[in-house]
């Protein structure tokens, strides 16, 4: 063994002879093994144990120890006293080595190994002394890598927490605080998740955060955008193909899911899928196999799917698109991840959460916002959701001097406003379905066009600003709309 201190063991032995037959044993390896304590009863040794922590690699102890204290009791204890212990039992009760209900229950209590002192022609060495030295050089080698399993889980628990703490999802409305609780109950369960959401609210964050709190965190979590891969490479990507299978395979691929094995896989956009690729993606649900391009026989795959859209599936079902049984299989489990213009609060929570992110990650001071530009926010439609008040940071952090003012968080270079037309000239969403006369159209839209205005500016008069027209002419034009 290449370490530069011996080995440390602690001799529990009640009997002269004994001690003098285990020193003769051990002195065969001088430099590599050294007793650094004899005691001749359990509760001394337990003394020793719990006063002196990790003093002590190995354990030699007498199976019949005076005192009391012995045994399979003795043991336990020894291990709850220190769990990286290794302990190797001598005793006189068998010389039968094959006596498999009494090895089995010093195994149960925590024993690494045992061995029997007679027969007694053996007078200078302790029975099968070979046998024995290679049981103290492998508890020993078992105690090392239980401590390096220790420290890597360790590790890995730590770069879990951080990865959670990066994806941290930030809000405290009720909505939000609905999601968490059904975030933190689907990641006990192995079952699909399908997640709904508009288009950047957070899909993919829910999914993270449900594979870094189940029993997978420390397995892959595989993202596939399936509406980024081109129809005719989906399903060699998905599942991989062998080499020489077709034209240009020069070599074996392993597909996401074998990647992925017993981890999780996160189907995005998962309404983009071919229909060759669902009839395969269920056939993964259903028996936990995969076809791999060019190869005979199935591949055997374990994992999660959790998958995610923007789109109405059970519409897409409906109108022929998508399988109705794969949607079945993915939406065991679903999960709703509201528009951040139903968040309230949040909103203000989220944009101090990026002002803070970027303005470490450009080594500047925190702006100050003025309550103005609060309010703009809040009563913004934010029609991209989290994505975009996250790029609305951004660029309000490379264009303020220390300060957000409304006018700066009302410049149509920093909230798209155009965005927000679509949803304000929507013919049906105007006139409720019905064809109404020109005059009382126009009436409709300028009335919420201009609230739309005043919602994102910091006065009336920034509003005509922004319209083009005298601060009169738009207190006068309000008061005709009816607007106070």
């Amino acid at each position: 063994m290449s370490t530069n201190a011996p080995i440390s063991i602690l001799l529990v032995e009640d009997e002269e002879f004994d001690v003098s037959r285990v020193r003769n044993t051990i002195k065969l390896f001088p430099s590599r093994i050294q007793i650094t304590d004899v005691v001749s009863n359990g509760r001394a040794a337990l003394e020793l144990i719990r006063s002196k922590p990790d003093r002590y690699d190995v354990v030699i102890l007498d199976y019949q120890i005076s005192g009391g204290l012995r045994g399979e009791e003795l043991i336990g204890m020894m291990k709850d006293a220190d769990a990286f212990l290794q302990i190797i039992v001598i005793t006189k009760m068998t010389i039968n080595i094959t006596d498999y209900e009494f090895a089995n229950n010093l195994l149960k209590a925590g024993a690494f190994w045992y061995c029997t002192k007679y027969p007694g022609n053996i007078e200078e060495y302790i029975y099968q002394p070979t046998d024995f030295l290679l049981s103290v050089f492998n508890a020993y080698g078992k105690k090392r890598l239980e401590k390096q399993k220790v420290k890597s889980d360790k590790r890995l628990l730590q770069n879990i927490e951080s990865l959670l703490e990066s994806k941290r999802i930030i809000g405290e409305s009720k909505p939000m605080a609905q999601l968490k609780e059904s975030i933190d109950k689907y990641a006990k369960s192995e079952v699909n998740v399908l997640i709904m959401g508009t288009s950047g609210t957070g899909k993919e964050l829910v999914a993270w955060n449900i594979h870094l709190k189940s029993k997978r965190r420390y397995e892959n979590f595989i993202r596939i955008n399936c509406g980024s891969i081109p129809h005719e490479l989906i399903e060699s990507e998905l599942f991989g193909y062998e080499k020489g299978s077709f034209t240009g395979a020069n070599a074996m691929k392993s597909g996401l899911f074998e990647i992925a094995n017993n981890g999780t896989v996160f189907l995005d956009e998962v309404a983009e899928l071919s229909p060759s690729a669902q009839v395969k993606l269920l056939r993964v649900i259903q028996d936990g196999e995969i076809e791999k391009i060019g190869r005979t026989g199935s591949l055997s795959v374990n994992v999660r799917i959790i998958a995610a859209t923007n789109t109405n599936l059970a519409l897409e079902v409906n109108e022929g698109r998508f399988r109705e049984d794969l949607y079945y299989r993915l939406n065991v489990l679903p999960l709703d991840v509201v528009p951040l213009r139903e968040r309230g609060q949040d909103i203000l929570l989220l944009f101090d959460h990026f002002l803070e992110y970027f303005s470490h990650d450009l080594s500047v001071p925190i702006p100050l916002v003025e309550g103005q530009a609060r309010d703009i926010l809040l009563h913004y439609k934010w029609p991209g959701n989290v994505r975009e008040l996250r790029n609305v940071v951004q660029r309000l952090m490379l264009n303020c001097n220390g300060r957000i003012t409304a006018k700066e968080i009302s410049d149509p270079m920093i909230l798209r406003n155009h965005v927000l037309a679509k949803d304000v000239t929507n013919i049906d969403d105007l006139a409720s379905g019905q064809v109404l006369p020109l005059r009382e159209m126009e009436r409709i839209f300028r009335t919420r066009y201009f609230k739309y205005v005043r919602s994102i500016s910091s006065s009336d008069s920034n509003a005509a600003e922004k319209l083009g027209v005298a601060p009169s002419n738009f207190y006068r034009m309000c008061k005709e709309l009816g607007i106070k």
